[in-house]
């Protein structure tokens, strides 16, 4: 059985690797390795799961740092599901944030409800613009 590591530190990930993988595992939404880096490098928090030195899971999180978290991008390879890499992840990062309320949004609640988490029936979003259209924004 293939060993599975954990890491929150992302300064050595290979963007291009994780774009490559993800999109030939059917979880990319179209931003490229540029975007997915800088997606994870604003977070507040990330767990990135690794088998033989490849990225085969991912979690991060924003948060404001008092009361309120939101996990987004969990994400197992299609070959490893069903292994408890994903719950791993999604515990060390909820973890992390003690004392905040810890949100997600998911087309399996049930795979979260196991792990604790409460369903709620009202979420609500909005695109502000065009979708990924913000490499101009100045923070």
């Amino acid at each position: 059985m293939t060993e599975i590591t954990y890491t929150t530190d992302i300064r050595t990930v290979d963007w291009d690797q994780m774009k490559s993988t993800l999109a030939n595992d059917e979880f990319d939404n179209g931003r490229s390795a540029e975007q997915l880096r800088r997606s994870f490098e604003n977070s507040q928090r990330c767990c990135i799961a690794l088998a033989e030195g490849r990225i085969i899971g991912t979690v991060r999180a924003l948060s404001d740092g008092v009361c309120n978290a939101y996990v987004v991008d969990v994400w197992t390879h299609s070959f490893f599901r069903r292994r408890g890499i994903g719950s791993r992840m999604v515990e060390i990062l909820v973890d992390s944030f003690p004392g905040q309320h810890v949100h997600l949004f998911s087309d399996v609640p049930e795979f979260y409800e196991s792990m604790g988490f409460e369903r709620h029936d009202v979420s609500l979003s909005k695109t502000s613009g065009t979708w990924l259209q913000n490499d101009t924004l100045a923070l």
